[in-house]
């Protein structure tokens, strides 16, 4: 990856797999505490994680050691005795490369702080790329945005169309013309860094989870469904603050679900999936097709067979929160108010007077923040 001449090393001595399990994980807790709740003491951290006072101040010491964690100065306050120490996250200390994949027109991305501040963004147009051809441009894009940064990569986080294991493989992304790609595998060779890989609707929903404050869009609960519509049409779901993927790593993959069995044949092979009525590049196809009278009908067609998929999964798991991502122009007004009104009719009082269904803040980075907090995860043991 080329980088500035400036730019330090990659430090690879804080990643929590070089840690032993135990100290790993009390690692963990204590980078989670700062994380969540803020600047305290280490009297406070102990007390937060559970972990004793000596246990507290060896890891403290680590993480300011590894430009993590710093010390903001002595808490300004009324308690009796000697002032605590506020201890802190570094948010400028490491910077990640994320970049996200879901785009029919072009692959973004952006170089973002510990906090996900986006510090510089990066975008390859796609130019009808498919496979070999889109890896390459993948790598292009990385390459750029690694260039852009002069503090140490803590890794490189991917959100991309399709199904993808744990292992970083896009076992099927029928639009890039990826079949059991090891994608993650590739990039790391490519980089010499840390690369982790999942799927984009995944992504957004994690994005949410971690960064919801940055995003403005934070989640009213612990659990939500992130609708993404744009290549494709995707869930990402996440249950009592847990991501579900499934077994086969394709839980969410509304986008081949049947919705009419006349309808037009799918990229898949099959006829009438979610997709050909919903996904962006189709959704635009149709629009231009009729006059300006009529696009909200089309619309409400589109939005009335994503509530009719979705009607279902939020009965099941009574969910309160639904967050549909896309192009604002296809996904406000008539599609919202179409697919919530069938939620509605289509589940009983007691599962739909609870439920919010909105659209995602217009600006945010969903996928890219939440490709960022895989690294986060499995580099620091942040969730």
């Amino acid at each position: 990856m080329p980088r500035r001449e400036d730019a330090p090393v990659t430090t690879t001595t804080i990643t929590r797999q070089q840690q032993p399990p135990v100290r790993a994980h009390n690692r963990s807790l204590v980078l989670q505490a700062l994380y969540r709740d803020g600047s305290m003491s280490r009297a406070d951290l102990a007390r937060r994680s559970g972990l004793t006072r000596p246990t507290v101040s060896a890891l403290v010491a680590d993480l300011i050691d590894d430009g993590i964690a710093r010390e903001l100065g002595v808490r300004d306050d009324a308690r009796v005795g000697k002032p605590a120490t506020l201890v802190g996250i570094e948010s400028d200390a490491f910077h990640i490369v994320t970049v996200d994949l879901s785009s029919a027109e072009r692959f973004v991305g952006a170089v973002v702080d510990l906090r996900g501040g986006v510090v510089e963004r990066a975008s390859v147009e796609l130019d009808g790329a498919v496979g070999e051809a889109a890896v390459s441009l993948v790598e292009r894009l990385v390459d750029d945005l690694g260039s852009r940064t002069t503090r140490p990569l803590l890794g490189v986080g991917v959100a991309t169309p399709g199904i993808v294991d744990h292992d970083g493989v896009v076992r099927t992304a029928v639009h890039l013309g990826w079949y059991d790609l090891g994608l993650r595998s590739r990039l790391a060779d490519h980089v010499g860094l840390p690369v982790h890989v999942g799927n984009d609707s995944n992504a957004a929903a994690v994005g949410i989870r971690t960064f919801g404050e940055t995003t403005g869009q934070a989640a009213a609960g612990q659990s939500l469904m992130v609708v993404t519509i744009d290549h494709g049409v995707g869930v990402g779901l996440v249950v009592a603050g847990a991501l579900v993927e499934g077994d086969q790593f394709s839980a969410g993959e509304i986008g081949h679900v049947t919705v009419d069995e006349n309808g037009d044949v799918c990229a898949c092979g099959r006829r009438g999936c979610l997709e050909e009525v919903l996904a962006a590049p189709q959704l635009r196809t149709r629009l231009r097709q009729h006059d300006e009278g009529s696009r909200g009908a089309v619309l409400h067609d589109a939005g009335r067979a994503l509530g009719l998929v979705l009607a279902p999964i939020i009965s099941a798991l009574n969910l309160n929160e639904v967050v549909l991502s896309g192009p604002a122009d296809l996904v406000e007004g008539a599609l919202l108010r179409a697919a919530r009104e069938t939620v509605r009719q289509r589940t009983l009082s007691a599962v739909s007077n609870g439920l919010t269904m909105r659209i995602a803040g217009s600006g945010t980075d969903l996928a890219l923040l939440g490709a960022a907090s895989f690294v986060l995860q499995a580099e620091l043991g942040l969730t």
